[in-house]
């Protein structure tokens, strides 16, 4: 009995110690173990994206279905060093012919356009006097614009107190043994009316005193003004003619306050005129207003030039072109080429380049521009010397950075974009971009039409719109408001026949972005009033349809954005034109040539 107990008690134990050292080797089988599943872990972080249209995802390598790039790892994105900036591989740099240069100080020459016109050197201006008081008998020349010789009879002039005159010099002729002062006193005075002694002489003999004289020419010249006809009675001294020597003329050029800068004595001036097109000349500025002319707003820079010939008339239009060296004005400038400052119009910016062990990233980065030295800009503040930036490529890299949710031209955080160091206030005006990125980028049949517009057409809407535009534009330039209130209608009524549709890629999203504010400039054009409140909406219309026109490209002729500096109050304002000669829509025929070309379309 003891026995069976005993054996009973081992029995148990002998349990318990196996369930215990069981629980301690193989652990609680009630507690849920933690398990790795490193094939989901592989799984998960094996999704491919293109660098240049982001919101492609796939589960394995392959080509980008728009653009047929080569897909990069989705996870390679996590490591960016900075979040706003997007990040593009060698291929899409190599894809989008992006280039790059370094930020630094310029000395590129700078052209300044100017238009003039040619007038007559007023120091060889003359004026043809009469030299007796009287009637005009005859005119010898009696249009503007003949040429007259020194001493070649122009007049022939009764005169009562002339008459007076002859017969005191006949008399005295007859005794001037005795009488020699007597004879002399009335040879002087018919001198002092200009007879000559050949005159005197003749009259003397004839002994007839017929009260007549001749007006010779005391100059050689083209007769300007005539001021007097046959018939009229003249006082002594009153003109009769304008008559201007042209073997030298003036070139009168209107200098724009924002040029002044540029233009000073001395300087070397190439000059054109229209009207000449195979011919032209070089002359030295001799002279700049101290002044501007408080209602045109312009000073003029006078050049003479030597007129043999006299192929140069007065009233030609002329150019001239001053070819001048930052380093002849300021210190040498910090400049950029033009390719590399996108315009949207309100700011301008660059993409600053930067590279670290992950990769090349670019960020968008706001400038404030100088003036235009040559095909670069001058930077006032927004970068340093030695940063890079993209000069080539920059709508692709824009386009990146809009499909990745990173600031672009389109959005960016707060209304604003990332500025760089010392920037100071906003610029006074921001000239677009020559394009150069764009027309590269319309270039390029590698991009897919949904997400770059390249190689077509604009939408008829736009083109139909762009019509209205441009005729408006037109009737602006002249002032004529009847006409520029109909333009104005009939752009408004054109609006509403675009369509959303009629855009894709990223002309659509900018069409979204004014959409708002064309409508808006449309109604106001529709219900202007007067002149000004017309070019109140042109300007924001055309602010807005040079941003389209950029994108969209392909229309069937060059558009030139053109801009004056005093439009709105010295605020400025561009607009569009189909013709490379500046007609100012702003102020019409009081400032008709004021501006210059920014940009060709």
């Amino acid at each position: 009995m003891k026995t069976n107990r005993t054996l009973i008690i081992t029995g148990f134990i002998t349990l318990v110690v196996g369930i215990l050292i069981g629980w301690w080797i193989g652990g609680d089988s009630n507690t849920p173990q933690e398990t790795h599943d490193h094939t989901a872990e592989v799984i998960q972080t094996e999704v491919w994206t293109c660098s240049m249209h982001p919101q492609i995802r796939q589960s394995e390598p392959g080509q980008c279905p728009l653009c047929g790039m080569d897909l990069i790892p989705a996870s390679s994105e996590s490591s960016e060093a900075d979040p706003m900036a997007v990040k593009m591989s060698e291929a899409a740099m190599k894809l989008a012919d992006v280039q790059t240069s370094l930020v630094g100080y310029g000395s590129d020459s700078k052209a300044v356009r100017l238009n003039g016109k040619v007038q007559p050197n007023e120091q060889r201006l003359r004026s043809q006097a009469s030299h007796v008081a009287g009637r005009i008998e005859e005119l010898f020349v009696d249009f503007t614009g003949e040429y007259i010789q020194e001493g070649e009879r122009l007049a022939t002039i009764y005169s009562p107190e002339l008459v007076t005159a002859q017969k005191e010099l006949i008399v005295a002729a007859n005794i001037v043994e005795e009488q020699p002062a007597l004879y002399a006193s009335a040879k002087a005075k018919l001198k002092n009316w200009k007879f000559s002694d050949a005159q005197i002489e003749a009259l003397a003999e004839s002994e007839e005193a017929d009260g007549t004289v001749n007006i010779l020419a005391n100059t050689s010249g083209y007769v300007l003004e005539r001021r007097v006809k046959r018939g009229d009675y003249v006082k002594q001294g009153q003109s009769l003619y304008e008559v201007a020597d042209l073997s030298t003329v003036w070139m009168l050029f209107d200098v724009y306050e924002s040029d002044l800068q540029w233009v000073d004595k001395g300087d070397s001036v190439t000059i054109r005129v229209a009207a000449l097109p195979d011919k032209q000349w070089r002359g030295k500025v001799g002279y700049v207003d101290p002044v501007i002319d408080p209602k045109t707003r312009v000073a003029q820079a006078r050049v003479v030039i030597a007129n043999p010939g006299q192929k140069l008339k007065p009233e030609m239009f002329a150019t001239g072109i001053i070819q001048t060296q930052p380093s002849n004005r300021e210190q040498e400038p910090l400049t950029v080429p033009k390719s590399a400052v996108m315009w949207t119009g309100e700011r301008s910016v660059v993409y600053v380049k930067t590279q670290d062990a992950n990769g090349v990233y670019f960020r968008m980065r706001e400038v404030e521009l100088g003036p235009e030295l040559g095909e670069r800009y001058v930077i006032r503040s927004g970068l340093e010397p030695g940063e890079k930036i993209a000069t080539n490529g920059t709508f692709s890299i824009d386009a990146a950075a809009q499909l990745a949710g990173k600031p672009s031209m389109m959005s960016h955080e707060g209304g604003r974009v990332p500025k760089g160091h010392n920037h100071g206030s906003q610029p006074a005006y921001n000239p677009p971009t020559q394009g150069q990125s764009m027309d590269k980028l319309n270039n390029d049949d590698s991009h897919d039409n949904h997400s770059m517009n390249n190689k077509s057409k604009a939408p008829k809407a736009f083109s139909d719109l762009l019509g209205e535009y441009l005729k408006l534009k037109t009737a602006l330039t002249k002032s004529d408001l009847e006409n520029a209130q109909k333009y104005g209608s009939a752009l408004n009524e054109q609006f509403d026949a675009i369509e959303m549709e009629d855009f894709t890629g990223i002309s659509r999203s900018i069409w979204m972005d004014v959409e708002g504010s064309l409508r808006t400039s449309a109604e106001s054009l529709a219900m202007a009033e007067d002149i000004n409140e017309l070019r109140e909406a042109f300007k924001p219309l055309s602010s807005d349809l040079i941003k389209l026109a950029e994108v969209l490209g392909g229309f069937d002729a060059p558009l030139y954005v053109q801009y004056c500096p005093m439009a709105d109050h010295n605020q400025g304002g561009f607009w569009i034109s189909r013709q490379e000669d500046i007609l100012n829509p702003y102020f019409g025929r009081s400032m008709l040539s004021c501006g210059s070309i920014k940009q060709t379309l």
